[in-house]
């Protein structure tokens, strides 16, 4: 085996202040963050859910984020920290868990920011989703752009998934292990991939058992944009989960990110879908949601656009709660100051469920009541 120099840095301090002072590391509880008669209680998502239902948060920081105007959001600000920490008891590295940024050369690993959004993890009893182990996109030129032997690229995967996942062995519950491995047409990413097209499409199997074996505990996921309705895609991966689970490849579950925006209708049979794939036996998730618009010249949501975007957020989490096992709901970022949205989609913004100050938009309350009125039921 190569030898391996993992690489690390100092982070700011203010990393070191703990929100919380507990460090378990066992699956939380969703109730835990105050007092039983705090009047702050059902002000915060976590509160609200029922018991064992996750309400998650991306991580900012990393990719993208290095290329904005602003410091690194997870590590520099303090309100942010503090917001995710409060109201939410899951977190995903939206980009600090991706290939380019925590394995930037064949031989280095960089764990530093992934190591700190996993400790703030088990400071704030929060469950952490891993993002992401096989894709297409986001890896680092030495891997796409060098001149291996598959049984090099092999070896290569496995070293990955080995380090990265045991790295984190009981401290994450959820693993992305393959990510939009169809591409629009439901057809096999055969060219873009490059776990794919080297190795075949078997890789995506190995790469689950790889993956199960350095943590037999974490939950391991297929996900995808585009599949939260039944379509040609969603049923590509139902096709796939199927041959998977009579092969006997552990597989536990299947993600919809979610990424919506209200030029389009609300996939109105998300829950029948979610529904099949849990018939199969596996877990589902929304896993990365945000509800994207086409904003005005003033660069302001109306209040229309706010409510209908507050409907989208509203159907999904409820669609997601009404499936036995759909037990994690996913907001990819809290806040519109650290959104990746308008740098991808020009003109579309305001997709999440604060605005750059933190203030609460109706998509907000509307997630609120909705685990409230599921904790109650």
């Amino acid at each position: 085996m190569r030898s391996v120099r993992i690489v690390t840095f100092a982070l700011a301090a203010a990393l070191a202040v703990p929100l919380a002072t507990s460090t378990a590391t066992a699956k939380p509880s969703a109730d835990h963050e105050a007092a039983p008669h705090s009047n702050a209680k059902f002000d915060r998502l976590r509160w609200a859910a029922p018991e064992g239902f996750f309400i998650g948060s991306a991580a900012a920081g990393g990719g993208h984020h290095l290329e904005q105007d602003y410091p690194d959001p997870f590590t520099f600000d303090k309100k942010y920290r503090k917001i995710l920490g409060q109201q939410f008891n899951s977190v995903s590295a939206e980009n600090q868990m991706k290939w380019e940024f925590i394995h930037p050369e064949r031989d280095q690993y960089r764990f530093e920011e992934a190591d700190a959004i996993v400790e703030f993890a088990q400071r704030n009893r929060q469950a952490v989703r891993g993002h992401t182990l096989l894709w297409h996109s986001q890896n680092p030129d030495w891997l796409e752009e060098g001149d291996f032997t598959k049984e090099e690229l092999r070896a290569i995967l496995k070293d990955h998934i080995d380090t990265v996942v045991g790295r984190y062995a009981g401290k994450i519950q959820q693993w992305d292990v393959a990510n939009e491995i169809f591409n629009d047409q439901a057809e096999l990413r055969t060219e873009e991939n490059i776990w794919i097209r080297e190795l075949g499409p078997e890789i995506v199997a190995d790469a689950f058992r790889w993956a199960h074996e350095a943590d037999p505990e974490a939950k391991l996921f297929l996900n995808d944009y585009n599949v939260e309705g039944i379509n040609a895609k969603s049923d590509a991966y139902y096709e796939l989960a199927q041959e998977l689970l009579e092969q006997g490849v552990p597989l536990h579950g299947f993600g919809a990110q979610g990424h919506l925006s209200t030029r389009y209708g609300f996939p109105g049979d998300l829950q029948q879908n979610l529904q099949r794939f849990a018939d199969l036996g596996l877990e589902t998730a929304i896993t990365e949601i945000d509800v994207r618009m086409d904003l005005p010249a003033s660069g302001k949501p109306t209040k229309e656009q706010l409510r209908q975007q507050a409907d989208y957020y509203q159907q999904a989490l409820s669609a997601c709660l009404a499936v036995n096992d759909c037990n994690s709901f996913t907001i990819w970022g809290f806040t519109d100051k650290y959104s990746w949205v308008p740098v991808f989609f020009e003109g579309e913004g305001s997709a999440t469920v604060m605005t750059e100050r933190f203030v609460r938009k109706p998509a907000f309350f509307a997630l609120q009541s909705t685990l409230k009125e599921a904790r109650t039921r």
